[in-house]
């Protein structure tokens, strides 16, 4: 894919948030997808290219109507959305469709036509994780995480204080799950869910979902809205079982995808202006920031701490106050794409002035998985 050759032209997320009790998953997914469509002024029937997770794309194209010559149904966890916009660009770039809608909806916190998250005792974790009590996200994370405090000399309080900053964006944010700001003590003192992960360090349980739509960058301007151009994507996968990292203090997906994106990209880290890093548990933008290469292995927690990545920083991170202030049914990359799209498009409630390049990474599984898109406004 040439840089600018592919751009974003419809994008939405479902017109509920949080908490959705008389919508079933097929039909968030349809909710966000006809928002997006509306947002691009295109009917179902102008899509020829359809990307989802969560569900099949096979039941996605049947439920909304679409025929389409090209579909993918990549599954790895949170970031498939960002693998769906890399894979889709290819496509458009090859011909072998013309305009994509990527969907994701899921009723994370009402259940409602849900599925389980049920491992096969066969898999690789069913063998050999599980029967050690590894069996959720909480459970999972620890094994990398604390090995991580450690090796770089972070605290509880380094961890809280991501969280903290995530609710300073939330506040500025009218559809984001909780506004009331937190203290770090606030933080310290929620439950304990497993060590060293307290409750307001953990993602959000909602209901809800957003839609994209990818085009030929040629054909963005006879859209009603702003195209956001593609400038560079990465993407790569480590393992199914967190256990197996390759080591607990850095994550070869991240590392893999993110170089990946701004080879492809052309543009330095000094160059952007705008981060959206999956934020699942307060960790993970600490990783992020050191396996993108915004900050050198042990600096990112005096990065957070000394007010970079918040309101008014250098480089504004999560900016819709991220998956544990704003929202989070599951698979949260969607969201994350959602957010950066809106900066782009110079329309988001924590709009930062300006802003050129956002890069959008992503989180599959327990680190098993990561994508990235570098987006611009720029043509």
């Amino acid at each position: 894919m040439t840089p600018k050759s592919i751009a974003i032209v419809g994008a939405a997320e479902t017109t509920k948030m949080g908490k959705i009790p008389d919508v079933s998953v097929i039909g968030l997914h349809a909710d966000a997808a006809l928002n997006a469509l509306a947002d691009a002024g295109l009917k179902a029937t102008d899509i020829d290219g359809v990307a989802t997770a969560g569900i099949s794309p096979v039941e996605l194209a049947h439920y909304l109507g679409i025929t389409p010559t090209w579909a993918d149904g990549t599954a790895v966890g949170g970031c498939s959305f960002m693998l769906h916009v890399r894979h889709a660009a290819a496509a458009i770039a090859e011909g072998l469709c013309t305009t994509v809608l990527i969907t994701h909806g899921e009723s994370g916190r009402s259940r409602v036509g849900a599925g389980g998250f049920g491992r096969s005792p066969s898999s690789l974790m069913g063998q050999f994780e599980m029967p050690f009590g590894v069996t959720s996200p909480p459970t999972m994370f620890t094994i990398p995480v604390l090995r991580y405090l450690k090796a770089r000399g972070y605290t509880e309080e380094d961890l809280a204080q991501v969280a903290v900053v995530q609710r300073e964006w939330a506040a500025k944010n009218p559809r984001a799950s909780f506004k009331d700001p937190i203290t770090i003590a606030d933080v310290l003192g929620s439950p304990m869910i497993a060590w060293p992960f307290r409750m307001l360090m953990c993602c959000l349980v909602t209901d809800g979902g957003g839609a994209l739509i990818l085009t030929r960058a040629d054909r963005a301007r006879d859209f009603p809205q702003k195209p956001v151009y593609i400038l560079g994507t990465g993407e790569s996968v480590e393992t199914p079982m967190v256990s197996q990292m390759e080591d607990f203090t850095t994550s070869r997906a991240f590392r893999v995808s993110g170089r990946k994106a701004f080879a492809e990209a052309g543009v330095t880290h000094a160059d952007v202006d705008h981060l959206m890093i999956y934020d699942a548990f307060a960790h993970l933008p600490l990783y992020g920031l050191e396996d993108l290469g915004f900050c050198q292995p042990g600096e990112a927690a005096a990065f957070v701490r000394e007010r970079h990545t918040a309101p008014g920083g250098k480089l504004p991170v999560n900016t819709n106050g991220g998956g544990l202030s704003y929202m989070h049914s599951g698979m949260y990359g969607m969201y994350a794409l959602q957010e950066s799209v809106r900066q782009m498009r110079g329309i988001a409630p924590a709009q930062i002035p300006g802003a050129k390049i956002s890069v959008c990474h992503g989180v599959g599984g327990m680190f098993a998985a990561s994508g990235t898109i570098i987006f611009t406004n720029e043509a």
